[in-house]
């Protein structure tokens, strides 16, 4: 028999679903290279249908932020090991339309390029469509890069490449910085080590949002698969590398986070640092030694591999991957240690404490301490009025904790919430930036170009006309100083933070003490987060059948505690506090009548429905701190576990 007729015959019998049969008929139909027909014959062989489901089900899909999955299958075949690479990167990446591979990164590519190109003839630009593209340290990471670069210059577009792997902010930065119309990232963030992803970007720099997000969506999924065998043989001849002007020009506007440069010199810091085999290292650690801090690198982290041989996962979230960087740390006497994830745009720390032993810290915790020192600052250098302004803004997702919002009325500025995902805080900056030269043009007869403004004239203009952007971050370990990077940036993260202990210091505190002043001030707060995995088709619809319940049959109580308020963001209009409405999305949040509060979405990246659960309350005095937090925590436990449960219920009914 031949392959196609064994597909058609376990198709017959159950063994392949419908819509992997009919996909898998149309690779082996596409003339596919002679390694991947001989992967395919090898799973057809060995009777591998699961493997085959899995890899053929579905097309990969590119959401709104691009696309992520396995790289490398469950199942194995000789033809893809080949001759594995000196850090276990097998020879080619795995077949299958639900996989990253040659092909879904070559229909991504040209997707892009189609709706951009389109793009520039709409606004009547007719240059070139100029892209950028970073890579992390991940199996294909570097070969994925080269193929979409070799694919867009092949189109006619003009494609830069870094010469080594480089953090998702300074692609941020770059396309900014190279005037580009789009960029791409290769990378799954801290996913597992068998998983890669390619995340599409806008010519703000940003991730792309509405309208643009659906337009690539479109035009990638209107790529027909017989297309991309002419891609597939990679040509850099017209490729543009970029070297160290490029890290030079992202390093000088990261140090420009620093707002105290001289606390660096007045309090000697000790920091160890992990990249946890990532990118970090290249940028963090150079902003930590030029600002005077004193660095020590985890050895056996430090070089870039893959595997991330020494962590469970590569996620600056879990504690087990600081273990190795709080254990050096201790025994060398360091203050702070700091981690960054695989693409360098999440940071994670523990902090020493008053008994000595190293503290971690939640990403809720870093926002906000991050965020009322920065206010704080601003006000000093000038920047902000001291009893606050409307045109200044601090911007957190809804999921972060309202500690944050407590912290910006108290300051006297703004609290911009979005959704979830800092394409929407990059949104909220974008129309910030347009917004003050409209103004300019409108009412000075002023054209300026924004990416040449200082970050002080840039707070001098917005504070006449528009609205400054002060501070931005999101619960997932994500946060940003200033706009001119247009993500989550880890790198100038560690470094801020590391001038956030500084001057912690300087006064004679420690950093979970002056977390503790925020709670008397403002108030105690606790976040925590229930995660509940269903895995495939079944697992999804159990999600969905969550998500439409408490839309038609939302909760009442939890124990004796009524629901007094329930938000359905897919229904309901809901506004940002510039007036500016919010998009639809299946996002819940509930009020309870002790005034916790809770979210619910499902994951835009897992197969799983998480819920964001928040407590609050009073602290009348400093001495009544520890009494309210153990309260709060055991409340905090009890809601988690009747939110779990009523789940539960409605994912079997």
């Amino acid at each position: 028999m031949t392959a196609l007729e064994k597909i058609r015959a376990a198709g017959a019998a159950g063994q392949l679903l419908p819509s992997a049969l009919e996909n898998l008929s149309a690779w082996l139909d596409a003339g596919l290279p002679a390694w991947a027909a001989a992967s395919i014959d090898e799973l057809i062989t060995r009777d591998a249908w699961g493997e085959l489901n899995d890899r053929f089900y579905q097309f990969l899909e590119f959401g709104t932020g691009g696309m992520r999955g396995r790289t490398i299958g469950v199942v194995a075949t000789g033809s893809e090991s080949g001759q594995l690479g000196p850090l276990g990167t097998p020879e080619h990446p795995a077949v299958g339309c639900n996989m990253m591979n040659d092909f879904t990164v070559v229909r991504a590519t040209i997707g892009l390029y189609r709706y951009v190109n389109g793009y520039l003839a709409r606004t009547v630009r007719y240059d070139a469509p100029k892209l950028v593209i970073a890579h992390d340290v991940r199996h294909f990471s570097r070969h994925f890069c080269e193929l979409a670069a070799s694919s867009w210059s092949r189109l006619g577009g003009v494609a830069f490449i870094f010469e080594a792997p480089r953090s998702t902010p300074q692609l941020s930065f770059s396309v900014r910085w190279l005037k580009a119309h789009c960029g791409i990232v290769i990378t799954a963030s801290h996913n597992p080590p068998h998983d890669n992803g390619f995340k599409a970007y806008f010519e703000d720099g940003a991730q792309v949002v509405a309208p643009h997000d659906k337009g690539i969506i479109d035009e990638v999924n209107a790529v027909p698969l017989k297309e991309l065998s002419a891609f597939l043989a990679k040509d850099l001849t017209r490729v543009i590398m970029l070297r160290r002007p490029a890290d030079d020009a992202y390093l000088a506007v990261a140090h420009q986070a620093v707002l105290d440069p001289a606390i660096f010199k007045k309090e000697k810091f000790k920091v160890v640092f992990t990249n946890i085999h990532g990118t970090g290292g290249v940028a963090t650690v150079p902003l930590l030694a030029h600002a005077g801090v004193s660095v020590t690198e985890v050895p056996e982290q430090v070089a870039f591999d893959p595997r991330f041989p020494t962590v469970n996962s590569p996620n600056p979230e879990n504690a087990e991957a600081l273990a190795m960087a709080i254990a050096l740390a201790e025994k060398n006497g360091a203050e702070l240690v700091l981690a960054t994830d695989p693409d360098g745009d999440r940071m994670g720390c523990a902090v020493r404490s008053r008994s000595g032993p190293m503290v971690l810290l939640t990403g809720n915790q870093i926002g906000a301490l991050l965020a009322d020192y920065r206010l704080t600052k601003n006000k000093e250098l000038g920047r902000i009025p001291a009893d606050g302004s409307p045109h200044a803004a601090i911007i957190k997702t809804f999921v972060t904790t309202p500690l944050q919002d407590a912290i910006g009325q108290g300051h006297g500025v703004k609290v911009i919430n979005t959704l979830t995902g800092f394409k929407w805080i990059a949104a909220k900056m974008r129309g910030y930036e347009e917004q003050l030269k409209a103004a300019l043009r409108t009412q000075e007869g002023l054209a300026v170009d924004y990416d040449a403004l200082s970050l002080a004239m840039r707070a001098k203009l917005h504070g006449r006309l528009g609205t400054f952007y002060v501070f931005g971050t999101e619960e997932s370990y994500g946060y940003l100083p200033n706009d001119f990077v247009r993500d989550k940036d880890g790198n100038a993260a560690c470094l801020i933070f590391t001038e956030l202990c500084a001057w912690v210091k300087s006064r004679g505190l420690t950093v979970p003490e002056y977390l503790d002043e925020l709670y008397v001030r403002h108030g105690f707060f606790l976040e925590g987060v229930i995660n509940i995995y269903y895995e495939g088709a079944t697992g999804a619809a159990k999600i969905r059948r969550i998500l439409d319940t408490y839309r038609t049959d939302p909760p009442k109580a939890f124990g004796e505690v009524e629901v007094v308020e329930f938000e359905d963001f897919g229904r309901q209009t809901i506004r940002d506090a510039d007036g500016e409405e919010i998009p639809k999305q299946d996002l819940y949040f509930v009020t309870l009548a002790n005034g916790y509060t809770y979210a619910g979405r499902g994951s835009g990246t897992e197969p799983k429905m998480k819920f964001y659960v928040f407590a609050r309350a009073e602290v009348a005095r400093a001495p009544d701190l520890p009494a309210v937090k153990t309260y709060v925590r055991a409340e905090l436990e009890r809601l988690k576990a009747l939110i779990e449960a009523d789940a539960k219920a409605r994912a079997e009914e």
